[in-house]
Order: structure tokens, then sequence, then C-alpha cells
């Protein structure tokens, strides 16, 4: 396409990185593309050149999209200018119907989709240039006549026949220039039916989208719910003292695997997640030190099971950072226990923490290294992406579902930072490296944060345990017991409520999916009683979306866990207070 066949295309949105994202997916269309990061900015330059298309953000600051959609069509010469607004939420039909009547084309949304982008903005790119060649045929014709006309005022009696060669030549203009209107006709048709056909199939793949999440959703469920009585009976039989080596083994082996299960569904929906941007990190500055702790409190049983020979190297320095505790712990977590299967039995694996660069380039580097399988260097750029298998084979069997790099990559992106891997070849073992922007000396806390300070000691309460799986209360109720407490179960709302009003328990443990009652419609019970003002209520549950936690708060609980839990996780819900752990995330 040549510079004179260039158009220009406004780009309106608030955000930067939005605005990069636009032109990054409409640079392959070689046409101008002009930013503008207000309603009143997109005006000015509206005031200065022409547009074949505005691409508009509907959410904006001071001037929403609709607001300047309707200013830019109140313009006799932008009324024409085609708008196509950007959204990252479900578009009723009375915000659809108010976009087109202050002149919207089309929809898109946000996560876009590039190829539906760019189908788009094509079209109305290709319906503006055939605006262009029909305007400049019409002057054209204009011309002709205008000639014609001063022809038959000055020659009329002496150039009749050179007016009868003129006369035939504008009729095959005009022959000429109504084929190319059905041409174009034809060509706007095939292009709205390409559209439509873009359209359903972007509707096919949002309804597929939200199935896979609903399936993903309800897999997490059903696999919970027995991994949490599982879990809580090892964890109960951790507590008795066994004689029998075989069968402290068993337990051991028990407990590791169900761990496994548990990380490979939090990882499954956490990616989820992450891939349609509903993970929220809850940052702080935090201690690194305390990061690696946690990530080794975790895969510490899995690497003392393979017999691996494992090194720390972390500075004796305090090294601050900024992020959430929980996600880079995971990320550490998921970075060891990458090395641990990867690694024959009896390998070496090392964590080392360093700092690099200085002043506003600083930034912390964890490498995590072993002497395991390694990675071909047609694999090493692919590690990152999701369902990704290095070696699937029959002696790789803990090779995992592929997403665990995968869900590294995406968290350490979100906190700023960026991970990469090395490796010399199969059999050379492998090298991860996190790098994380350093917290400035400045706005790192002088001392550890309080949330660090080691929870009150569990004290006897009166507990009540309600689940319709009869194995999962029991055993919860077992490793209660143990703590010395006084505890009943119920397996479902209504005898939950029943054993409720007799027992008058100080903490109330309420599974939320039950027969007769849900835990929601006891819980509202309980808590409308009066003397239940001061009682614990904590759901346990398979279910941890956001919605379904913001309904558990709303319902009156004081606490959400997600099952499995374990026993440290109860013993802080134990000691705290009514309101101490509200909208709690376990």
């Amino acid at each position: 396409m040549t510079a004179r066949e260039r158009v220009n295309i406004l780009l309106v949105d608030d955000q930067a990185a939005r605005l990069l994202s636009y032109e990054a997916i409409l640079a392959p269309l070689e046409q101008n593309l002009v930013r503008a990061s207000s309603g009143v900015e997109a005006l000015q330059k509206l005031l200065k050149e022409e547009y074949a298309v505005i691409l508009l953000d509907v959410s904006m600051p001071e001037m929403d999209g609709f607001e300047t959609a309707a200013l830019i069509h109140q313009h006799p010469r932008f009324e024409r200018t085609p708008i196509i607004f950007v959204t990252g939420h479900n578009v009723t039909d009375m915000d659809a119907l108010r976009g087109y009547e202050v002149g919207a084309v089309d929809y898109v949304y946000v996560p876009i989709v590039p190829e539906i982008l760019r189908g788009k903005v094509s079209v109305l790119v290709e319906l503006h240039l055939k605006r262009q060649e029909l305007q400049r045929a019409n002057r054209s014709l204009e011309q002709a006549n205008a000639q014609l006309a001063l022809a038959n005022t000055t020659l009329q009696a002496e150039k009749t026949r050179e007016l009868e060669q003129l006369n035939a030549v504008l009729e095959r203009a005009n022959a000429g220039l109504a084929e190319a209107n059905r041409t174009l006709n034809a060509e706007v048709a095939e292009r709205q039916r390409a559209e439509e056909a873009l359209r359903r199939s972007h509707e096919r793949l949002r309804e597929a989208d939200r199935q896979k999440d609903e399936f993903l959703a309800m897999l997490a469920h059903e696999l919970r719910n027995p991994l949490a009585p599982i879990h809580s009976a090892v964890e109960l039989m951790a507590l008795k003292e066994i004689a029998d080596p075989e069968v402290r083994w068993c337990r051991d082996v028990i407990e590791r695997q169900t761990e496994q299960l548990h990380r490979l569904v939090d990882d499954l929906l956490d990616v989820s997640r992450i891939t349609q941007g509903k993970i929220k990190l809850q940052s702080a500055p935090l201690e690194v030190s305390a990061v690696i702790s946690r990530a080794l409190e975790t895969t510490r049983p899995l690497i003392e099971a393979r017999r691996h020979e494992l090194a720390v190297t972390v500075p004796e320095a305090p090294i601050w950072i900024e992020g959430d505790r929980t996600r880079l712990t995971q990320v550490v977590g998921n970075l060891l226990n990458n090395a641990a299967k990867y690694t024959p039995e009896g390998g070496q694996i090392r964590l080392t923490v360093e700092l690099a660069g200085v002043d506003a380039d600083a930034r912390v580097l964890i490498r995590v290294s072993d002497s395991g399988t390694g990675i071909s260097n047609e694999m090493l750029p692919k590690v990152f992406e999701l369902f990704t298998q290095v070696d699937r084979t029959v002696h790789q069997a803990q090779g995992g579902l592929g997403i665990g790099l995968a869900l590294v990559r995406r968290l350490v992106e979100l906190h700023g930072g960026s991970v990469a891997a090395h490796s010399d070849g199969p059999g050379s073992g492998s090298e991860f490296v996190v790098r994380l922007p350093l917290l400035r000396q400045e706005t790192a806390p002088a001392s550890p944060a309080a949330s660090d300070a080691a929870a009150p000691g569990p004290t006897a309460r009166r507990v009540l345990v309600v689940d319709d799986n009869v194995d999962a209360a029991l055993s919860l109720a077992g490793l209660l017991k143990v703590s010395g407490n006084i505890v009943e179960t119920a397996y479902d709302g209504q005898q939950g409520i029943d054993a409720a009003d007799r027992f008058r328990p100080e903490v109330v443990f309420l599974d939320l999916g039950m027969p007769k009652i849900d835990g929601f419609g006891a819980a509202s019970w309980i808590r409308s009683q009066p003397w239940a003002e001061d009682v614990l209520l904590v759901a346990v549950t398979g279910w941890g979306q956001e919605d379904v936690r913001t309904r558990t708060q709303e319902s009156g609980f004081d606490a959400h866990l997600v099952k499995p839990v374990n026993f440290a996780k109860l013993s802080r819900v134990l000691a705290q207070g009514r309101g101490a752990g509200r909208n709690r995330v376990g």
C-alpha cells in the first residue's frame, strides 16, 4: 500500500497500556495510528485531520466514550465517521442502544481478540477508501459536466460532432461508475457477512470460555470435597504417635500426594483467573527471606522424599520488595517443586538470592538451579507456555499438567518482574532466574510487618462442625478435639441449626452446599439469634471464587476457608475473636 493511500485511525483511551496494545494489533494494517488519551484530545485531533475510523474507550474520566461520540457526530464534518466502542464490561441492551444512538457502529470487548479488532477496523478502512474513490469519481464527473456545459455554450454551433463524442465518453464514464457502484455494494455486503460471521464466532468463543470457567470451578469443588477429609485424617494421624515405621511412611506418602493434588487444583484455577485478569495482588513490603522460608516449608517434604541435596544461600542483610506474600511464595514453591520433580533421586538443588543493578535498576535475583534432566534448546523458549511438558514420558510421570511454570511467569510479571530459564541441554540440569524490583531503602519498613508475628496459641472452644460429607465432618472434628475443643457435628443445614440452638457453640464451621438448608441459610439463621452475636462463623467449602467469598461475607460469615484446611489455619481461626478475621481468605 503506497503512502498516499494511508488513512488516519484515531485511538482514544485514557490507559497508555491499552493504546500500546491497539497500536500493536493494528500495526499490520499499515495505516496512520494517532493517539488520544481523552475525549477532549480526541476532539482536538479531529479538527486537524480526517479519520477513517475511531477506536473509542467507553469508560474514561471527565468525558466518557458516549459523551465523546455524541460531540463528534454533532459536527457536520464527522457525522459519518464510524466509531468502534471498546469496553471491559458486558454491554446491556440499553447500553448498546445508547451507543448506537450516538453513532457507534460496533463494540469490542476487553480482553481484545486481535484478529477480530483488525478485521473490524480493516472493513471500515476499506469502506473509507472506497468512499474516497467514489468522491474522486464524483468530482471527476462534475468537472466533465462543467467542461461539457462550457463547450455547449461557446462551441455549440461549430463543435456539434466533438460534443457528441464527449457525450459518448461521458456515457462510458457513467457506465463505469455504475459498475463500480455495483462492485462496491457487493463488497460491502460481503464485508457485512464476514463481520457477522466474526461476531457469531466471538460469541461462541465467549460461551466456550464461560463453560470452561464453570467446569474448572466445579472440578475444583468436587476434588476439594474428598481431599478435605483425607487431608484432615492425615493431619490427625500426624498428631498421634505411630510406632510402626511402615505406617508412618504410608502416612507421609498420603500427605505428600494430597498436597500435590491440592497444588494442581489451585494452579489450574489460578491460571484461569490470571488469563481473565481476575487475580488481585495483596501487595505490601516483604522481606525476601520470609518468602523463601515459606516456599521451603511447602516443598521440603518432596525434596526430602526424593533425597535431594538442597543448598540455600540468602544474604544476611534484609532485602525488601513490594509484593503479595502468598503469590510470591507460590512462585518460589513452584520452581522448587519443578526442580525436585525433574531431578533424579539424590540430585542437587540450589536456591540463591542476590542483588543486581543499582538505583532505579536495582533488582532482586532468585535463582533455582538443579542437576536434573535439563531442557533442550528447542524447548527452552516454550517452557513458560501453558500445558507445555519438557519430557512427557513414562520416565517423567510426575510432570504435572504443564501449568506451574506458566503460572510462575504470569505472577512474576504481575509484580513487575521477569523470569528466564537456562540449560545447556538434556542431562545438564537447568536454572530459573526470577528478577523482581527492589524496594527503595527509604520505603522499606524498619521491622517485620505485624502480620508476621506469631499467632496466639489455641484456646479450647465450643465448636460445631456442619458438613453433609460425613467423613469431612468427622475428620475435621477429630483435629479440633486434639486441641482440647468441645466439638459436636451435624450433617445437613437443618441439623446444624438444631445443634446450634441446643449446643450454643462459640465457633461454627459450616459447609456451604448442603441438603435441606444450605450453609448460607444456616449462617443467616444462627446470626439472627440473640445468643449468637459473638459466635465466630467460618465457611469451609470447596468453592473459592470471588463471588462466593463476597456472598459468604454478606451472609454473616467471619472467615472463608477453602478445602482442604490444614491444622495451622484452623488454629489461627480459633485463636481470633469475631471480626478479627472478617473476610479472611483461606
